[in-house]
Protein backbone atom coordinates (compact mmCIF):
# COMPACT_ATOMS: atom_id res chain seq x y z
CA UNK A 1 0.00 0.00 0.00
CA UNK A 2 1.30 3.45 -0.89
CA UNK A 3 1.93 5.85 1.94
CA UNK A 4 -0.85 8.37 2.49
CA UNK A 5 -0.37 12.08 2.89
CA UNK A 6 -2.45 15.08 3.94
CA UNK A 7 -2.29 18.54 2.36
CA UNK A 8 -3.74 21.35 4.49
CA UNK A 9 -4.84 23.73 1.72
CA UNK A 10 -6.18 27.26 2.03
CA UNK A 11 -9.03 27.92 -0.41
CA UNK A 12 -8.93 31.71 -0.11
CA UNK A 13 -11.75 34.03 0.96
CA UNK A 14 -14.42 33.39 -1.68
CA UNK A 15 -13.38 34.42 -5.17
CA UNK A 16 -12.29 31.08 -6.71
CA UNK A 17 -9.66 32.92 -8.73
CA UNK A 18 -7.78 33.51 -5.48
CA UNK A 19 -7.06 29.79 -5.00
CA UNK A 20 -3.30 29.32 -5.37
CA UNK A 21 -1.80 27.30 -8.21
CA UNK A 22 -0.32 24.89 -5.69
CA UNK A 23 -3.70 24.45 -4.04
CA UNK A 24 -5.24 23.66 -7.44
CA UNK A 25 -2.52 21.07 -8.17
CA UNK A 26 -3.17 19.40 -4.82
CA UNK A 27 -6.87 19.15 -5.61
CA UNK A 28 -6.15 17.56 -8.98
CA UNK A 29 -4.17 14.70 -7.42
CA UNK A 30 -6.30 14.18 -4.30
CA UNK A 31 -8.05 10.86 -3.64
CA UNK A 32 -10.11 12.49 -0.89
CA UNK A 33 -11.12 16.13 -0.39
CA UNK A 34 -12.32 17.02 3.11
CA UNK A 35 -13.79 20.50 2.87
CA UNK A 36 -15.58 23.10 4.94
CA UNK A 37 -18.68 24.84 3.67
CA UNK A 38 -16.74 26.92 1.19
CA UNK A 39 -17.55 30.45 0.15
CA UNK A 40 -17.31 29.16 -3.44
CA UNK A 41 -18.04 25.49 -4.15
CA UNK A 42 -16.70 26.18 -7.67
CA UNK A 43 -13.25 25.47 -6.24
CA UNK A 44 -14.22 21.79 -6.02
CA UNK A 45 -14.33 21.62 -9.83
CA UNK A 46 -10.55 21.21 -9.76
CA UNK A 47 -10.83 17.90 -7.92
CA UNK A 48 -10.49 14.82 -10.12
CA UNK A 49 -13.67 13.07 -11.18
CA UNK A 50 -12.87 10.05 -9.02
CA UNK A 51 -12.07 11.95 -5.83
CA UNK A 52 -14.18 11.32 -2.73
CA UNK A 53 -15.68 14.64 -1.56
CA UNK A 54 -16.46 14.87 2.16
CA UNK A 55 -18.29 17.96 3.42
CA UNK A 56 -17.48 18.52 7.09
CA UNK A 57 -18.85 22.06 7.22
CA UNK A 58 -22.14 23.36 8.52
CA UNK A 59 -25.20 22.66 6.36
CA UNK A 60 -28.88 23.40 6.98
CA UNK A 61 -29.61 19.70 7.50
CA UNK A 62 -26.59 18.80 9.60
CA UNK A 63 -24.47 20.23 12.39
CA UNK A 64 -20.77 20.80 11.91
CA UNK A 65 -18.65 17.67 12.27
CA UNK A 66 -16.76 17.97 15.55
CA UNK A 67 -13.07 18.78 15.24
CA UNK A 68 -12.13 15.48 16.84
CA UNK A 69 -14.09 13.64 14.14
CA UNK A 70 -12.39 15.64 11.39
CA UNK A 71 -8.98 14.84 12.86
CA UNK A 72 -9.82 11.13 13.00
CA UNK A 73 -11.11 11.21 9.40
CA UNK A 74 -7.87 12.75 8.12
CA UNK A 75 -5.76 10.15 9.94
CA UNK A 76 -7.93 7.24 8.78
CA UNK A 77 -7.93 8.23 5.12
CA UNK A 78 -4.18 8.83 5.10
CA UNK A 79 -3.56 5.42 6.71
CA UNK A 80 -5.58 3.89 3.88
CA UNK A 81 -2.81 5.16 1.57
CA UNK A 82 -4.90 8.05 0.23
CA UNK A 83 -3.75 11.51 -0.81
CA UNK A 84 -6.00 13.75 1.28
CA UNK A 85 -6.67 17.46 0.78
CA UNK A 86 -8.07 19.22 3.81
CA UNK A 87 -9.58 22.28 2.11
CA UNK A 88 -10.20 25.24 4.40
CA UNK A 89 -11.54 28.72 3.71
CA UNK A 90 -8.95 31.50 3.80
CA UNK A 91 -5.59 30.37 5.16
CA UNK A 92 -5.30 27.20 7.29
CA UNK A 93 -3.10 28.88 9.88
CA UNK A 94 -5.06 32.12 10.32
CA UNK A 95 -7.83 31.21 12.79
CA UNK A 96 -8.54 28.12 10.70
CA UNK A 97 -7.57 25.45 13.25
CA UNK A 98 -5.02 24.21 10.75
CA UNK A 99 -2.39 24.23 13.45
CA UNK A 100 -4.49 21.84 15.57
CA UNK A 101 -4.97 19.47 12.65
CA UNK A 102 -1.25 19.56 11.82
CA UNK A 103 -0.45 18.72 15.44
CA UNK A 104 -2.62 15.60 15.32
CA UNK A 105 -1.07 14.49 12.02
CA UNK A 106 2.40 14.99 13.50
CA UNK A 107 1.52 12.99 16.62
CA UNK A 108 0.12 10.16 14.49
CA UNK A 109 3.15 10.03 12.18
CA UNK A 110 1.18 11.12 9.10
CA UNK A 111 3.06 12.99 6.36
CA UNK A 112 1.56 16.41 5.71
CA UNK A 113 2.21 19.67 3.93
CA UNK A 114 0.69 23.10 4.43
CA UNK A 115 -0.39 25.06 1.33
CA UNK A 116 -1.09 28.62 2.48
CA UNK A 117 -4.20 30.37 1.24
CA UNK A 118 -4.98 34.05 0.77
CA UNK A 119 -6.52 35.10 4.06
CA UNK A 120 -9.63 37.26 4.13
CA UNK A 121 -7.71 39.62 6.43
CA UNK A 122 -5.69 40.70 3.39
CA UNK A 123 -7.95 39.96 0.39
CA UNK A 124 -11.23 41.43 1.62
CA UNK A 125 -9.86 44.92 2.39
CA UNK A 126 -8.03 44.86 -0.96
CA UNK A 127 -11.32 44.12 -2.78
CA UNK A 128 -12.91 47.01 -0.87
CA UNK A 129 -10.13 49.38 -1.98
CA UNK A 130 -8.36 49.52 1.41
CA UNK A 131 -4.63 48.71 1.72
CA UNK A 132 -3.61 47.42 5.15
CA UNK A 133 -0.42 49.47 5.05
CA UNK A 134 0.47 52.76 3.41
CA UNK A 135 3.50 54.97 3.93
CA UNK A 136 1.32 57.94 4.92
CA UNK A 137 -1.06 56.10 7.24
CA UNK A 138 0.05 52.69 8.49
CA UNK A 139 3.34 50.89 9.10
CA UNK A 140 1.96 48.06 11.25
CA UNK A 141 -0.97 45.63 11.17
CA UNK A 142 -2.63 43.41 13.74
CA UNK A 143 -4.95 40.50 12.86
CA UNK A 144 -7.27 39.60 15.71
CA UNK A 145 -10.00 37.04 16.23
CA UNK A 146 -13.32 38.64 17.03
CA UNK A 147 -14.68 35.28 18.16
CA UNK A 148 -12.55 33.58 20.80
CA UNK A 149 -12.94 30.00 21.97
CA UNK A 150 -16.24 30.07 23.91
CA UNK A 151 -14.72 27.59 26.39
CA UNK A 152 -12.26 30.17 27.72
CA UNK A 153 -13.03 31.53 31.18
CA UNK A 154 -11.97 35.03 30.14
CA UNK A 155 -10.67 36.86 27.08
CA UNK A 156 -7.05 36.19 26.22
CA UNK A 157 -6.85 39.46 24.28
CA UNK A 158 -4.70 42.13 25.85
CA UNK A 159 -6.97 45.02 25.01
CA UNK A 160 -4.81 47.58 26.78
CA UNK A 161 -1.84 46.68 24.61
CA UNK A 162 -3.84 45.86 21.48
CA UNK A 163 -5.90 49.04 21.19
CA UNK A 164 -3.00 51.27 20.13
CA UNK A 165 -0.25 48.76 19.33
CA UNK A 166 -0.66 48.84 15.54
CA UNK A 167 -1.81 51.42 13.03
CA UNK A 168 -4.28 49.01 11.39
CA UNK A 169 -6.37 46.37 13.17
CA UNK A 170 -8.30 43.62 11.37
CA UNK A 171 -10.92 41.64 13.32
CA UNK A 172 -12.13 38.38 11.80
CA UNK A 173 -15.47 36.74 12.75
CA UNK A 174 -16.28 39.66 15.03
CA UNK A 175 -19.69 41.01 14.01
CA UNK A 176 -21.54 39.57 17.01
CA UNK A 177 -19.00 41.25 19.25
CA UNK A 178 -18.81 44.59 17.43
CA UNK A 179 -20.13 46.63 20.40
CA UNK A 180 -17.59 44.95 22.71
CA UNK A 181 -14.73 45.56 20.25
CA UNK A 182 -15.64 49.24 19.90
CA UNK A 183 -15.98 49.66 23.67
CA UNK A 184 -12.67 47.96 24.43
CA UNK A 185 -10.72 49.91 21.80
CA UNK A 186 -12.06 53.31 22.87
CA UNK A 187 -11.72 52.46 26.57
CA UNK A 188 -8.05 51.65 26.08
CA UNK A 189 -6.99 54.70 24.14
CA UNK A 190 -8.08 54.40 20.51
CA UNK A 191 -9.49 57.69 19.22
CA UNK A 192 -13.30 57.41 18.78
CA UNK A 193 -12.90 59.28 15.48
CA UNK A 194 -10.69 56.51 14.01
CA UNK A 195 -12.08 55.39 10.63
CA UNK A 196 -13.67 51.93 10.53
CA UNK A 197 -14.86 49.72 7.69
CA UNK A 198 -17.13 46.70 7.99
CA UNK A 199 -16.93 44.52 4.86
CA UNK A 200 -19.43 41.72 4.43
CA UNK A 201 -19.04 38.81 1.98
CA UNK A 202 -15.77 40.24 0.70
CA UNK A 203 -14.57 39.18 -2.80
CA UNK A 204 -18.03 37.82 -3.64
CA UNK A 205 -21.02 39.12 -5.60
CA UNK A 206 -22.71 40.18 -2.35
CA UNK A 207 -19.76 42.27 -1.12
CA UNK A 208 -21.01 45.21 0.92
CA UNK A 209 -18.90 47.84 2.66
CA UNK A 210 -19.95 50.27 5.39
CA UNK A 211 -17.55 52.97 6.55
CA UNK A 212 -17.82 55.18 9.61
CA UNK A 213 -15.78 55.93 12.74
CA UNK A 214 -15.50 53.99 15.99
CA UNK A 215 -18.14 56.15 17.63
CA UNK A 216 -20.66 55.79 14.77
CA UNK A 217 -20.01 52.35 13.21
CA UNK A 218 -22.51 50.45 15.36
CA UNK A 219 -25.32 52.82 14.36
CA UNK A 220 -24.32 52.67 10.66
CA UNK A 221 -24.16 48.87 10.62
CA UNK A 222 -27.58 48.59 12.27
CA UNK A 223 -29.05 51.15 9.88
CA UNK A 224 -27.85 49.17 6.83
CA UNK A 225 -28.57 45.75 8.29
CA UNK A 226 -25.06 44.39 7.82
CA UNK A 227 -24.44 41.10 9.60
CA UNK A 228 -22.07 38.15 9.46
CA UNK A 229 -19.87 37.10 7.81
CA UNK A 230 -17.85 40.29 7.81
CA UNK A 231 -14.48 41.64 8.79
CA UNK A 232 -13.93 44.79 10.83
CA UNK A 233 -11.08 47.06 9.79
CA UNK A 234 -9.89 49.86 12.09
CA UNK A 235 -7.37 52.49 11.03
CA UNK A 236 -6.58 55.58 9.00
CA UNK A 237 -6.11 53.48 5.83
CA UNK A 238 -9.91 53.27 5.57
CA UNK A 239 -9.81 56.86 4.25
CA UNK A 240 -8.21 55.56 1.05
CA UNK A 241 -11.31 53.61 0.04
CA UNK A 242 -12.97 56.63 -1.60
CA UNK A 243 -10.10 56.79 -4.10
CA UNK A 244 -9.00 53.15 -4.39
CA UNK A 245 -12.31 51.34 -4.81
CA UNK A 246 -11.94 49.16 -7.92
CA UNK A 247 -13.91 45.92 -7.57
CA UNK A 248 -17.23 47.62 -6.89
CA UNK A 249 -16.80 49.82 -9.97
CA UNK A 250 -16.78 46.89 -12.39
CA UNK A 251 -19.90 46.82 -14.60
CA UNK A 252 -21.17 43.42 -13.41
CA UNK A 253 -20.23 43.85 -9.74
CA UNK A 254 -22.98 42.55 -7.48
CA UNK A 255 -24.37 40.09 -10.01
CA UNK A 256 -24.13 36.33 -9.70
CA UNK A 257 -24.72 34.97 -13.19
CA UNK A 258 -26.06 31.48 -13.86
CA UNK A 259 -24.26 29.85 -16.80
CA UNK A 260 -26.33 27.05 -18.33
CA UNK A 261 -23.96 26.12 -21.19
CA UNK A 262 -22.35 22.71 -21.31
CA UNK A 263 -19.49 22.16 -18.90
CA UNK A 264 -16.98 21.98 -21.77
CA UNK A 265 -18.06 25.36 -23.20
CA UNK A 266 -18.88 27.29 -20.02
CA UNK A 267 -15.37 28.62 -19.40
CA UNK A 268 -15.41 31.33 -22.10
CA UNK A 269 -18.63 32.86 -20.78
CA UNK A 270 -17.54 32.46 -17.15
CA UNK A 271 -14.21 34.18 -17.81
CA UNK A 272 -15.89 37.18 -19.46
CA UNK A 273 -18.32 37.52 -16.54
CA UNK A 274 -15.49 37.39 -13.99
CA UNK A 275 -13.43 39.90 -15.93
CA UNK A 276 -16.31 42.37 -15.64
CA UNK A 277 -16.78 41.85 -11.91
CA UNK A 278 -19.64 39.34 -11.95
CA UNK A 279 -19.62 35.95 -10.29
CA UNK A 280 -20.40 33.09 -12.69
CA UNK A 281 -22.22 30.08 -11.25
CA UNK A 282 -22.01 27.15 -13.63
CA UNK A 283 -25.14 25.00 -13.91
CA UNK A 284 -24.73 23.06 -17.16
CA UNK A 285 -28.07 21.78 -18.40
CA UNK A 286 -26.76 20.30 -21.66
CA UNK A 287 -23.88 18.04 -22.60
CA UNK A 288 -22.64 16.65 -25.88
CA UNK A 289 -22.02 13.00 -26.68
CA UNK A 290 -21.23 10.97 -29.82
CA UNK A 291 -24.08 10.33 -32.28
CA UNK A 292 -25.88 6.98 -32.16
CA UNK A 293 -23.94 5.94 -35.29
CA UNK A 294 -20.73 7.43 -36.71
CA UNK A 295 -21.20 5.72 -40.09
CA UNK A 296 -23.15 8.53 -41.87
CA UNK A 297 -20.55 11.17 -40.94
CA UNK A 298 -17.63 8.86 -41.77
CA UNK A 299 -19.10 8.04 -45.17
CA UNK A 300 -19.76 11.72 -45.90
CA UNK A 301 -16.14 12.57 -45.06
CA UNK A 302 -14.82 9.82 -47.36
CA UNK A 303 -16.75 11.22 -50.32
CA UNK A 304 -16.33 14.89 -49.41
CA UNK A 305 -15.56 15.79 -53.06
CA UNK A 306 -19.20 15.00 -53.89
CA UNK A 307 -20.26 18.19 -52.09
CA UNK A 308 -19.90 21.78 -53.22
CA UNK A 309 -20.36 23.13 -49.68
CA UNK A 310 -19.89 21.83 -46.14
CA UNK A 311 -21.88 23.62 -43.45
CA UNK A 312 -20.69 23.40 -39.83
CA UNK A 313 -22.98 24.95 -37.26
CA UNK A 314 -20.94 24.97 -34.05
CA UNK A 315 -17.47 24.49 -32.61
CA UNK A 316 -18.72 21.14 -31.26
CA UNK A 317 -19.53 20.11 -34.82
CA UNK A 318 -16.06 21.19 -36.00
CA UNK A 319 -14.39 19.13 -33.29
CA UNK A 320 -16.45 16.02 -34.10
CA UNK A 321 -15.95 16.44 -37.86
CA UNK A 322 -12.17 16.73 -37.62
CA UNK A 323 -11.82 13.94 -35.06
CA UNK A 324 -13.51 11.60 -37.55
CA UNK A 325 -11.41 13.03 -40.39
CA UNK A 326 -8.20 12.30 -38.48
CA UNK A 327 -9.36 8.79 -37.56
CA UNK A 328 -9.46 8.01 -41.29
CA UNK A 329 -5.85 9.17 -41.69
CA UNK A 330 -6.90 12.39 -43.39
CA UNK A 331 -6.29 16.07 -42.63
CA UNK A 332 -7.40 19.53 -43.78
CA UNK A 333 -6.04 18.92 -47.31
CA UNK A 334 -8.93 16.48 -47.83
CA UNK A 335 -11.30 19.48 -48.05
CA UNK A 336 -9.41 21.10 -50.95
CA UNK A 337 -11.87 22.43 -53.51
CA UNK A 338 -14.88 22.22 -51.15
CA UNK A 339 -16.38 25.48 -49.87
CA UNK A 340 -16.96 25.77 -46.12
CA UNK A 341 -19.66 27.74 -44.31
CA UNK A 342 -19.27 28.43 -40.57
CA UNK A 343 -22.36 29.46 -38.63
CA UNK A 344 -20.86 32.11 -36.37
CA UNK A 345 -17.40 33.44 -35.48
CA UNK A 346 -16.71 30.78 -32.83
CA UNK A 347 -17.24 28.06 -35.46
CA UNK A 348 -15.07 29.97 -37.93
CA UNK A 349 -12.30 30.29 -35.34
CA UNK A 350 -12.44 26.55 -34.61
CA UNK A 351 -12.02 25.88 -38.33
CA UNK A 352 -9.13 28.31 -38.71
CA UNK A 353 -7.35 26.57 -35.83
CA UNK A 354 -7.50 23.43 -37.97
CA UNK A 355 -6.10 25.10 -41.06
CA UNK A 356 -9.37 25.89 -42.87
CA UNK A 357 -10.05 29.36 -44.26
CA UNK A 358 -13.83 29.77 -44.17
CA UNK A 359 -15.60 30.84 -47.35
CA UNK A 360 -18.70 32.27 -45.71
CA UNK A 361 -19.73 33.43 -42.23
CA UNK A 362 -23.23 34.95 -42.16
CA UNK A 363 -23.88 38.33 -40.54
CA UNK A 364 -26.89 36.77 -38.80
CA UNK A 365 -26.36 33.36 -37.24
CA UNK A 366 -29.81 31.98 -38.02
CA UNK A 367 -31.29 30.26 -41.05
CA UNK A 368 -32.85 33.37 -42.60
CA UNK A 369 -29.58 35.35 -42.52
CA UNK A 370 -27.56 32.43 -43.84
CA UNK A 371 -29.86 31.87 -46.80
CA UNK A 372 -29.90 35.56 -47.68
CA UNK A 373 -26.10 35.73 -47.54
CA UNK A 374 -25.71 32.72 -49.82
CA UNK A 375 -27.93 34.15 -52.54
CA UNK A 376 -25.94 33.74 -55.75
CA UNK A 377 -23.46 31.34 -54.17
CA UNK A 378 -25.69 28.26 -54.47
CA UNK A 379 -27.38 26.89 -57.56
CA UNK A 380 -30.14 24.29 -57.90
CA UNK A 381 -28.62 20.84 -57.90
CA UNK A 382 -25.60 21.79 -55.74
CA UNK A 383 -24.86 19.20 -53.08
CA UNK A 384 -24.43 20.43 -49.49
CA UNK A 385 -23.29 18.51 -46.42
CA UNK A 386 -24.87 19.82 -43.21
CA UNK A 387 -23.05 18.43 -40.13
CA UNK A 388 -24.87 19.47 -36.95
CA UNK A 389 -26.40 18.38 -33.64
CA UNK A 390 -29.06 15.72 -33.63
CA UNK A 391 -31.70 18.17 -32.36
CA UNK A 392 -30.77 21.11 -34.61
CA UNK A 393 -33.57 23.22 -36.10
CA UNK A 394 -34.73 22.16 -39.54
CA UNK A 395 -35.10 25.74 -40.80
CA UNK A 396 -31.71 25.85 -42.54
CA UNK A 397 -32.05 22.49 -44.31
CA UNK A 398 -35.62 23.33 -45.32
CA UNK A 399 -34.61 26.73 -46.73
CA UNK A 400 -31.73 25.21 -48.70
CA UNK A 401 -34.01 22.59 -50.21
CA UNK A 402 -36.44 25.32 -51.30
CA UNK A 403 -33.52 26.79 -53.27
CA UNK A 404 -33.23 23.48 -55.10
CA UNK A 405 -30.08 22.46 -53.23
CA UNK A 406 -29.48 18.78 -52.46
CA UNK A 407 -28.92 18.68 -48.68
CA UNK A 408 -27.48 15.73 -46.82
CA UNK A 409 -27.85 16.06 -43.05
CA UNK A 410 -25.61 14.05 -40.70
CA UNK A 411 -25.37 14.03 -36.93
CA UNK A 412 -21.93 15.16 -35.78
CA UNK A 413 -22.89 14.95 -32.10
CA UNK A 414 -25.85 14.53 -29.79
CA UNK A 415 -27.10 17.13 -27.34
CA UNK A 416 -28.44 15.65 -24.11
CA UNK A 417 -29.69 16.95 -20.81
CA UNK A 418 -27.13 17.36 -18.04
CA UNK A 419 -28.29 17.21 -14.45
CA UNK A 420 -26.44 19.56 -12.12
CA UNK A 421 -27.25 20.45 -8.53
CA UNK A 422 -30.89 21.40 -9.13
CA UNK A 423 -31.75 21.73 -5.43
CA UNK A 424 -28.99 24.28 -4.82
CA UNK A 425 -29.89 26.36 -7.88
CA UNK A 426 -33.58 26.35 -6.96
CA UNK A 427 -32.75 27.52 -3.42
CA UNK A 428 -30.42 30.24 -4.75
CA UNK A 429 -33.10 31.53 -7.10
CA UNK A 430 -35.70 31.54 -4.33
CA UNK A 431 -33.41 33.44 -1.96
CA UNK A 432 -32.43 36.03 -4.57
CA UNK A 433 -28.78 34.97 -4.79
CA UNK A 434 -28.87 34.72 -8.59
CA UNK A 435 -29.08 38.03 -10.45
CA UNK A 436 -28.84 36.92 -14.09
CA UNK A 437 -29.68 33.68 -15.90
CA UNK A 438 -28.10 33.15 -19.32
CA UNK A 439 -29.39 30.94 -22.13
CA UNK A 440 -27.16 30.27 -25.14
CA UNK A 441 -29.44 27.95 -27.14
CA UNK A 442 -33.02 26.76 -27.30
CA UNK A 443 -31.98 23.47 -25.73
CA UNK A 444 -30.54 25.23 -22.67
CA UNK A 445 -33.94 26.87 -22.16
CA UNK A 446 -35.89 23.65 -22.63
CA UNK A 447 -33.66 21.62 -20.33
CA UNK A 448 -33.59 24.32 -17.66
CA UNK A 449 -37.38 24.41 -17.60
CA UNK A 450 -37.63 20.62 -17.48
CA UNK A 451 -35.13 20.40 -14.61
CA UNK A 452 -36.73 23.10 -12.46
CA UNK A 453 -40.36 22.52 -13.43
CA UNK A 454 -42.45 24.41 -15.96
CA UNK A 455 -44.91 25.59 -13.32
CA UNK A 456 -42.16 26.90 -11.03
CA UNK A 457 -39.81 28.59 -13.49
CA UNK A 458 -41.75 31.85 -14.15
CA UNK A 459 -41.92 32.56 -10.40
CA UNK A 460 -38.29 31.53 -9.80
CA UNK A 461 -37.16 33.93 -12.52
CA UNK A 462 -39.57 36.71 -11.55
CA UNK A 463 -36.88 39.04 -10.15
CA UNK A 464 -34.01 37.71 -12.24
CA UNK A 465 -32.56 39.23 -15.42
CA UNK A 466 -33.02 36.66 -18.19
CA UNK A 467 -30.50 37.01 -21.02
CA UNK A 468 -30.68 35.10 -24.32
CA UNK A 469 -28.05 34.86 -27.04
CA UNK A 470 -30.47 35.60 -29.89
CA UNK A 471 -34.06 35.66 -31.15
CA UNK A 472 -34.44 31.89 -31.58
CA UNK A 473 -33.38 31.23 -27.98
CA UNK A 474 -35.49 34.15 -26.74
CA UNK A 475 -38.49 32.85 -28.67
CA UNK A 476 -38.18 29.45 -27.03
CA UNK A 477 -37.98 31.11 -23.60
CA UNK A 478 -41.13 33.14 -24.22
CA UNK A 479 -42.95 30.03 -25.49
CA UNK A 480 -42.24 28.47 -22.10
CA UNK A 481 -43.57 31.45 -20.15
CA UNK A 482 -40.25 33.15 -19.38
CA UNK A 483 -39.97 36.92 -19.62
CA UNK A 484 -36.80 37.83 -21.53
CA UNK A 485 -35.01 41.02 -20.45
CA UNK A 486 -31.88 40.86 -22.61
CA UNK A 487 -31.57 39.67 -26.21
CA UNK A 488 -28.11 39.94 -27.73
CA UNK A 489 -27.87 41.89 -30.99
CA UNK A 490 -24.77 39.91 -31.97
CA UNK A 491 -25.48 36.23 -31.44
CA UNK A 492 -22.16 35.39 -29.81
CA UNK A 493 -20.90 34.96 -26.24
CA UNK A 494 -19.16 38.38 -26.24
CA UNK A 495 -22.33 39.85 -27.76
CA UNK A 496 -24.44 38.31 -24.99
CA UNK A 497 -22.17 39.66 -22.24
CA UNK A 498 -22.09 43.11 -23.85
CA UNK A 499 -25.90 43.16 -23.94
CA UNK A 500 -26.08 42.18 -20.24
CA UNK A 501 -23.65 44.96 -19.32
CA UNK A 502 -25.73 47.52 -21.24
CA UNK A 503 -28.89 46.38 -19.47
CA UNK A 504 -27.50 46.45 -15.91
CA UNK A 505 -25.79 49.80 -16.58
CA UNK A 506 -29.14 51.31 -17.61
CA UNK A 507 -30.75 49.85 -14.49
CA UNK A 508 -28.09 51.40 -12.25
CA UNK A 509 -28.39 54.76 -14.00
CA UNK A 510 -32.15 54.78 -13.43
CA UNK A 511 -31.66 54.10 -9.75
Amino acid sequence: MSKGKVFLVGAGPGDPGLLTLKGMECLKKADVVVYDRLASPRILQYASGGAELVNVGKRPDRHTMRQEEINALLVRKAREGKVVVRLKGGDPFIFGRGGEEAEILCEQGIDFEVVPGITSAVAVPAYAGIPLTHRKYASSVGIVTGHEDPGKASSALNWEGLATATDTLVFLMGMENLPKIVAQLTAHGRDPKTPVAVIRWGTRAEQETVTATLDTIIEEVEKKGVGSPAIILVGEVVKLRSCLTWFEKKPLFGYRVLVTRSRAQASVLSELIEELGGEPWEFPVIKTSPPADWAPLDQAIRRIKDYRWVFLTSSNGVEAFFNRLYRQGLDARHLAGVKVCAIGPATAWALRERGIQVDFVPDQYRAEGILAGLDGELEPGDRVLLARADIAREALATGLRRMGVLVEEVDAYRTEMDRGDVATVREMLKSGRIGVVTFTSSSTVSNFVELLGREEVPALLGDVIVACIGPVTAGRARDLGIEVNVEAGEYTIPGLVEAIVRYVTRQRDHH
